[in-house]
C-alpha cells in the first residue's frame, strides 16, 4: 500500500515512501535531474564502469536520433531537435571531461584506465600504431567539422532566413484560401500555427547549429590537451619512457576522441537530413526512390557506364559487372512496366436507344452558371493542382456556414462564342460578372494596392478592380519573398464567383429554398412553425423578410430567432419593413458580433440629430407605407459628409457601422447603398446591451 502524502504548511500535498519516487520520475522533473546531472559530470569524477555506460547511452541515442532525422516525413515531425542538439552536446563534453579526468590521473595503469569503451575503440582504430589511430581521428574531425556540419549549418542559416522572409506571403496564401471558402476558419488557425512553428524551428536551428561546430572544435581542443598533458604526467611525473608515455596517453586519447566524435557526427548527419528535408514529401527512403530510381533512361545510363568502366584495363570486373546489369534490369523492368497500355474499360456493345429530350427541360433556368472559353475546360479537370469543382464545392460549404442556407448548384459548360481562356458568370440565365484568366501563370497582387513589380500582363483582379500581374511560374518565389500575394487561375475565378453569389444572395433565396429550411428544423421548433406558418405569415412574408436580412449581408443561420420576431411582430402590422426591423432588434448579439473590431468593440459613426430630424420630416404617406421624400441637394449633402466620414475612418484602418435610430434607418440604408454598398447601417434597436461600443465619428 502507497503512503499516504504529507500535507505541508503551504497546502500543497508531497509525497512520501514509493509514491516519492513516482514523483520525481515525472517528465519536468526527471527532464530537470537528467540536465543537471550532465552538468555534474563537467564537476565530479566518475568511476570507469559508470563511464562505459554513459558511452553506452552516448552511442545509442545517437542512432536513436539519427533514425527519427531519417524517418519523419517533415522537418517539424521533430520540432524538438535543436533543444535534443543542445542536450546531446552539453552532455558529450561532459564524458569527454570525465574521461580526460580518468585519463590523465590513471593513465600509467595501462590502456584500460579510463574504461573497456575506450580501450577498445582505441585498440580498434590503431591498430598497434598510434600515429595511425591520430591521423584516422584527424580525418573524422575533418569531415564532421568541414564537411557535414558546415554544410548543414549553411543550410540552417539560408533556411531560416528565406523561412521568415515568405512568411507574410503565406499568410496571406491562407487568407486568400479562407476567403473563397477552400478552408475554414479551424484550418485558417491550423495553418497559421504550422507557419509560426517552422519559423520558430528553422530560426532554431540556424542557432542550434552552431552547437555541432562548437563541438567538433572542443573535441580537437581536447584531444590536443590530453596528448599533451598525458605526455608530460607520464614523462615527469611517472617516469615512464617517452614511446611507452606516447603509445599508452595516445592511444587512450584518441580512443576517448573516438568515442565522443562518433556520435557527434552521427548527430551531425541526423542534423543534415533535418534541414535538407525542407520541400521533400514522405520519409527520406520514399523520396530517395521516387525521385533517383524511377526513369528508366538514366538506370540505363548508369549500366552503360557502368560496364565501360569494367573494361577498362586493370580495373576490377566483377563489382562494376553486377552493378551494370542490376541497373541495367531495374531500366529493362521499369520501361516494360510503362509501355505497358491501361487497362481498357468495359464496352458495352448493345446499341443504345436514342431518348428525345423533353420540350419542357429547355424551359428550366440554371440559378447558377458558369460558362468557360474552351481552354479553361482543363481547370475542371486539373489533377495536379486544386480542381475548379473541388474549390466550388467548398465555397457552397462555407457561404451555407456564413449565410445560413445552401446555395444552389453551379452548373459548369463550355461556351465557344467567349475568349479562349474567359469565362462569364450567370445569375438565372444573366449577366453577373465575366473575366479572363492566365493558364499556366499566376495573379500576383500588392496587397497595399500599388502595381506588381515584375515582369509579366498587367491587368485587373476581376472581383475587387485591385491592380494585378498575371506572372510566370518560375517567379513565384521572387514573387513571395517580395510579399505579394500569389492566386492561381481557378482560385481568381472562385474568388469572384463569391463575390457575385454575395451580392445576388437575396435573389437565390427561392420559395422552394424557404420550405426546405422550415422542414430541416428541429422537432421542437416544428410546434414554432406550425403555429406561426401560414396562419399569422405566410411563407412568402417569410421569404421577403429573409431576403431583406440577406441583402444587407445579415445570415439567416439562426432560423428560429427570426420566426420568433416575426411572431411578436406578425399579430400587430403586415408592413415587411416593419417586421424586418424588428428581426433585426432580436438579432442584436449577432449584428454587433458579425461586425466587431479587432479588439472586440463595435466601430460606429452616429448620425446627428440635425440629420435624424432632417429624415424624419422628410417621410410622406399614410400610416407604415411612408416614402423618403428628400430635396435632391440636401441628400448631395448627406451622401458627402458621409463619404468624408468613412473616408477619414478608413485611413485609420477602422470600418465603422453608421448608427441611427430606428425609425428611419431603413430609408437611410436605401441611401447609402446607391453609392457605398458595403457600409452597415445599424438602429440603436439592434445594440446588444453587451456590446461595446467605439466611436469614431459622426455625421
Amino acid at each position: 500500500m502507497a503512503d499516504a502524502p504529507i500535507l505541508m504548511k503551504d497546502g500543497l500535498a508531497r509525497p512520501t515512501g514509493r509514491d516519492a519516487l513516482g514523483w520525481l520520475l515525472r517528465g519536468e522533473v526527471g527532464m530537470a535531474v537528467g540536465v543537471i546531472a550532465v552538468i555534474m559530470l563537467l564537476i565530479v569524477p566518475i568511476p570507469k564502469m559508470l563511464l562505459d555506460l554513459l558511452l553506452a547511452i552516448s552511442l545509442v541515442s545517437s542512432v536513436l536520433i539519427l533514425m527519427t532525422a531519417v524517418m519523419m516525413k517533415r522537418p517539424l515531425d521533430f520540432a524538438i531537435f535543436p533543444t535534443v542538439l543542445l542536450v546531446s552536446t552539453l552532455y558529450r563534453l561532459g564524458l569527454n571531461l570525465a574521461s580526460t579526468r580518468l585519463i590523465l590521473s590513471n593513465g600509467q595503469e595501462g590502456h584500460d584506465s579510463a574504461g573497456k569503451i575506450i580501450q577498445a575503440f582505441g585498440e580498434l582504430m590503431m591498430g598497434g600504431n598510434f600515429i595511425i589511430g591520430v591521423i584516422i581521428f584527424a580525418i573524422l574531425l575533418v569531415v564532421n567539422f568541414v564537411v557535414i556540419t558546415k554544410g548543414a549549418t549553411r543550410i540552417a542559416e539560408v533556411s531560416a532566413r528565406f523561412t521568415l522572409d515568405s512568411m507574410p506571403g503565406k499568410q496571406m496564401a491562407i487568407d486568400a484560401d479562407l476567403s473563397s471558402g477552400l478552408i475554414d476558419e479551424a484550418q485558417a488557425k491550423l495553418r497559421r500555427k504550422e507557419l509560426e512553428q517552422e519559423s520558430t524551428f528553422f530560426g532554431a536551428m540556424d542557432g542550434a547549429s552552431k552547437f555541432v561546430r562548437g563541438d567538433a572544435v572542443a573535441g580537437l581542443i581536447i584531444t590536443f590537451i590530453n596528448v599533451i598533458g598525458g605526455l608530460l604526467i607520464g614523462v615527469l611525473q611517472h617516469g615512464m619512457p617517452a614511446m611507452e608515455a606516447a603509445n599508452t596517453y595516445v592511444q587512450l586519447t584518441v580512443g576517448d576522441g573516438l568515442v565522443t566524435q562518433i556520435p557527434a557526427i552521427i548527430v551531425s548527419v541526423a542534423a543534415g537530413f533535418l534541414v535538407t528535408k525542407a520541400g521533400v514529401e514522405g520519409s527520406a527512403d520514399k523520396a530517395f526512390a521516387a525521385q533517383l530510381a524511377t526513369n528508366p533512361v538514366s538506370l540505363g545510363v548508369v549500366s552503360g557506364t557502368s560496364g565501360l568502366i569494367g573494361l577498362i584495363p586493370g580495373m576490377p570486373l566483377l563489382p562494376f559487372a553486377a552493378l551494370a546489369l542490376g541497373t541495367g534490369f531495374m531500366a529493362w523492368k521499369l520501361g516494360r512496366d510503362r509501355l505497358k497500355p491501361p487497362p481498357a474499360e468495359p464496352v458495352d456493345l448493345k446499341p443504345r436507344e436514342e431518348v428525345e429530350e423533353p420540350i419542357a427541360t429547355a424551359l428550366t433556368i440554371d440559378e447558377v452558371k458558369i460558362e468557360l472559353g474552351y481552354a479553361l475546360l482543363a481547370l475542371i479537370n486539373d489533377l495536379e493542382g486544386r480542381r475548379l469543382t473541388d474549390q466550388i464545392r467548398a465555397l457552397r460549404r462555407s457561404l451555407a456556414q456564413e449565410y445560413g442556407f445552401v446555395m444552389p448548384s453551379v452548373r459548369i459548360l463550355d461556351n465557344m462564342r467567349l475568349p479562349n481562356q474567359g469565362y462569364a458568370i450567370r445569375i438565372k440565365e444573366m449577366d453577373a460578372g465575366s473575366g479572363e484568366v492566365r493558364l499556366a501563370s499566376l495573379m500576383a497582387m500588392d496587397p497595399a494596392g500599388r502595381q506588381v513589380e515584375l515582369p509579366g500582363e498587367h491587368t485587373r483582379e476581376p472581383a475587387f478592380g485591385l491592380p494585378a500581374t498575371w506572372i510566370d511560374e518560375s517567379l513565384r518565389e521572387e514573387a513571395t519573398f517580395r510579399g505579394y500575394t500569389i492566386v492561381d487561375p481557378s482560385t481568381v475565378l472562385t474568388t469572384h464567383l463569391t463575390e457575385i453569389l454575395k451580392e445576388n444572395m437575396a435573389e437565390l433565396l427561392s420559395y422552394a429554398e424557404v420550405q426546405k429550411l422550415l422542414k430541416e428544423l428541429k422537432g421542437e421548433e416544428q410546434k414554432l412553425v406550425e403555429e406561426l406558418i401560414p396562419s399569422v405569415v405566410t411563407v412568402t412574408t417569410l421569404q421577403r423578410v429573409l431576403q431583406s436580412l440577406l441583402r444587407e449581408k445579415v445570415s439567416i443561420r439562426d432560423l428560429p430567432a427570426i420566426l420568433e420576431g416575426l411572431a411578436e411582430a406578425a399579430p400587430h402590422t403586415t408592413s415587411v419593413a416593419t417586421l424586418v426591423e424588428h428581426v433585426r432588434g432580436r438579432l442584436a448579439r449577432q449584428l454587433c458580433w458579425q461586425h466587431r473590431a479587432d479588439d472586440g468593440a463595435l466601430p460606429i459613426v452616429t448620425l446627428s440629430p440635425e440629420w435624424e430630424q432632417a429624415f424624419a420630416d422628410s417621410l410622406v404617406g399614410p400610416g407604415e407605407d411612408k416614402q423618403l421624400a428628400m430635396a435632391p441637394s440636401k441628400l448631395q449633402d448627406f451622401i458627402r459628409a458621409v463619404r468624408d466620414v468613412f473616408e477619414r475612418a478608413a485611413m485609420t484602418g477602422e470600418n465603422p457601422v453608421l448608427l441611427t435610430g430606428p425609425q428611419v434607418r431603413p430609408y437611410v440604408r436605401s441611401i447609402i447603398e446607391r453609392f457605398r454598398g458595403q457600409t452597415v447601417v445599424m438602429s440603436q434597436n439592434e445594440i446588444h446591451p453587451k456590446a461595446r461600443l467605439r466611436t469614431v465619428g459622426s455625421v
